[in-house]
């Protein structure tokens, strides 16, 4: 009788641990069954939790049948779940208006990721300057009608088009290693705007999975998996500006497969006496596989193509005299054409509950070619200066990460680790001398570039609760190899160079609606490789020392707080040189300022949002008063007031404010700031929406892009150095109407 009732208390014993303690694996979906990614899960018994991953899978330790789940995801209505049953659990969320006093600082993944999500939201992106504008604080300009990647501010820099910022777009690279134009030129103009899902980005160079251009700060473009339905929109504006776009979706969200098209088509002349003769085609293709075991296989293919004319930087003192109008142009036979086809095929495989694998490979064909002419005659009095860029350019690569969970004692641990390759093969890198973009005069640089990156990278995260510590080391190994041209000889010419740089983050919980942080690490920016070359190897990846003190807070239940106390030196610093165009290496600099960033939600509809940072930039290789960073801005504002959904009705009014900054080293030549508004409506009825759009409400004279450049125009004797500017754009209405079918 004893040994019954022993063996009966044994195997109730067996029986409770097996209901008790578990691991409960689940999905959260939306209503097309679609997984939500950073969704919350909090076990309400246990006070475990977890957050679901890129595929909306989550796994949630010392759960049992009865405990049950509170699931929450910022936009949408969140939902209490009894445990019946310990299979693989889906758990279904319905979309709402976002309500930001449901957002609770201490249950987000990513803070900042969460604010870009309800920004992309409430203000989406309408077009293809927008899309970098939605990082907080960062600033863009363009001078090159229109088809030449943005000039870009952030921090205190002038990253010229993306020297000192790493850019990505579904984890395949932006950023053009030993371009033609200038070291990590960045074109985004093949995105199309509505294919837009999330915005991941994050400042200074903190990050152990973010490597090359590192520095001031990373930005990753995330692609829609799905539409919601398919779309066709066509616009008209002012100066003879049209737009059409059209989403398809072509496998009506099927629950284990997405997939559609997108296409984009856009001319204009722009406001300036040239025109600019501008377009630009766009095609994007996606498919996603969905595996029973949760995990998921991304094809995505795209193609764009662009041609354009341009007026060019035009220099003050012909504006002054009333020789040319502000949109004029000494040289409008400036411009030139560009194009780039991607393939990018992503795997993510779940492992087992503790680990999952991410990984992608990609493919772009690239080329480019640009004139310009920055001085004139400043050099040859007979012909001019016009200078053309070129390539040809191939990328192949790909990223691979394996994210492991576990406990170290009662300490939960997370790493984190993966390699990854990029090789650039670059034939016909050329910078000619150039007479009405139809003569070459001569060859001052030719040649063929071919660029190897190997990285490995490996981050560790410790989880005590309300505290965390997050150590990282990133290792990168280069290969550069140039074969000049214009040498009679056949010559490779290499170098290599290694670079390890540690990364410390913490996070603090001082409550569920407070977080402290600490983040610090070495960055790097790669240099172009004829660079590499002439310097024979030294100084060739110089480094970044940054650390941030900041807070998230939310003082109010409908007010949110993001600040920042930062410091970056950098050992080596790019500058524009004017009177060849290009940019090139200097000395040591440093730079130290404040973020601030504030969420308002007024009601259920409308919003506020304002991004403020102010930065004192200096070299440290010059003497005071002649230590001033050219171009690098000391303090920038946007701010916006923004209708979400309100009978139909959304849009919006938004400002920014770009202060006076140096033009040079002395501060001798200023480029003048500027404040600038935009707004837009638009009004939903049933399937089809009307917009309308007027940039620079207020038609205000601005100027996008300066330069302190000394040129020299063809009836002067000698040079003169002061500001050369493109200027910003007036008045500029446009309608548009779309059908959602």
């Amino acid at each position: 009788m004893k040994i019954r009732t022993f063996i009966s208390m044994l195997v109730f014993v067996l029986m409770s641990s097996s209901i008790y303690a578990q691991n409960i694996k689940g999905l959260v979906v939306n209503a097309n069954s679609q997984p939500l990614e950073s969704a919350y899960v909090f076990n309400l018994n246990s006070k475990t939790h977890a957050h679901t991953n890129e595929i909306g899978g989550f796994v949630i330790t010392n759960s049992k049948m009865g405990d049950t789940l509170k699931v929450g995801l910022l936009g949408y209505k969140t939902l209490e779940v009894v445990l019946k049953s310990t299979d693989n659990l889906t758990i279904l969320l319905n979309e709402k208006a976002f309500e930001l006093d449901e957002l609770t600082i201490k249950e987000e993944l990513d803070a900042a990721s969460t604010l870009a999500r309800l920004d992309l939201k409430v203000t989406p992106v309408n077009s293809s300057q927008d899309i970098l504008r939605k990082v907080p604080g960062l600033f863009i300009g363009q001078h090159a009608g229109g088809g030449k990647a943005e000039q870009i501010f952030l921090r205190g820099f002038d990253i010229d088009h993306g020297t000192d910022i790493t850019i990505s777009v579904d984890d395949m690279p932006v950023n053009m290693v030993s371009h033609a134009h200038g070291q990590g030129y960045s074109d985004l103009h093949f995105v199309i705007p509505e294919t837009l899902n999330a915005i991941d980005f994050g400042k200074g160079g903190y990050y152990a999975d973010k490597g090359d251009f590192n520095t001031a700060g990373y930005v990753n473009f995330k692609t829609k998996d799905y539409l919601k339905e398919s779309s066709v929109s066509f616009s008209l504006g002012q100066f003879n500006t049209l737009r059409t776009v059209g989403l398809f979706d072509l496998l009506e969200n099927k629950k284990d497969q997405n997939a559609y098209l997108a296409l984009e088509y856009i001319e204009t002349d722009g406001p300036f006496d040239s025109p600019q003769n501008f377009n630009r085609l766009n095609l994007f293709g996606k498919y996603i596989l969905r595996t029973q075991d949760n995990s998921k296989v991304t094809l995505t293919s795209s193609h764009f193509t662009s041609r354009w004319d341009a007026s060019g930087q035009i220099p003050t003192r012909e504006v002054n005299n009333g020789n040319i109008s502000r949109f004029g142009a000494i040289d409008d036979t400036e411009g030139g054409t560009t194009e780039r086809t991607n393939f990018n095929v992503a795997f993510h495989k779940y492992i087992n509950d503790a680990t999952t694998l991410k990984a992608n490979a990609f493919y772009s064909h690239y080329a480019f070619e640009l004139y310009s002419n920055f001085t004139f005659f400043l050099e040859d009095p007979i012909n001019g200066d016009q200078i053309r860029q070129k390539e040809n350019r191939n990328i192949f690569g790909f990223n691979t990460s394996i994210h492991h969970s576990a406990y170290l004692g009662e300490t939960e641990f997370n790493l984190t680790a993966g390699v990854g390759l990029r090789h650039d093969n670059v034939d016909d890198v050329e910078l000619s001398k150039t007479r009405n973009r139809t003569e070459t005069l001569e060859n001052v640089q030719l040649g063929d570039i071919n660029q190897t990156n190997v990285s490995a990278f490996a981050s560790a995260e410790f989880d005590f609760g309300d505290f965390r510590i997050v150590p990282g080391l990133r290792l990168d190994y280069f290969k550069f190899l140039y074969n000049d041209q214009l040498q009679q000889n056949f010559e490779t010419q290499a170098e290599t160079k290694t670079t390890l740089n540690p990364k410390l983050n913490m996070y603090y919980n001082a409550n569920s609606n407070l977080q402290l942080y600490s983040k610090s690490g070495i960055g790097f920016h790669s240099n172009d490789t004829r660079v590499v070359i002439a310097n024979n190897g030294r100084e060739i990846l110089p480094k970044s020392y940054g650390t941030d003190l900041g807070l998230v807070w939310k003082p109010l239940p409908k007010l949110m707080i993001n600040s920042a106390l930062w410091y970056l030196f950098l050992e080596q610093e790019f500058v524009y040189v004017g009177d060849a165009g290009i940019v090139e290496p200097s000395g040591e600099t440093e730079r130290m300022g404040i973020d601030l960033g504030l969420r308002y939600q007024f009601t259920t509809h409308l919003f506020f949002d304002t991004d403020a940072t102010y930065t004192k930039a200096r070299s440290l290789d010059a003497r005071s008063g002649e230590d001033f960073i050219p171009l690098a801005p000391d303090f920038t504002l946007t701010a916006g007031l923004s209708v979400d959904d309100y009978y139909g009705f959304s849009g919006g009014l938004r400002l920014r404010y770009l202060d006076d900054r140096p033009a040079n080293e002395d501060n001798s030549i200023v480029a003048e700031g500027y404040t600038v508004a935009d707004f837009n409506i638009n009004y939903k009825w049933k399937d089809i929406t009307l917009g309308l759009t007027v940039e620079n409400l207020f038609d205000v004279d601005w100027n996008e892009t300066q330069f302190a450049t000394a040129s020299r125009l063809q009836n002067e004797v000698t040079p003169v150095e002061e500001i050369h500017f493109t200027p910003g754009t007036p008045f500029f209405i446009k309608g548009q109407i779309t059908y959602n079918f």
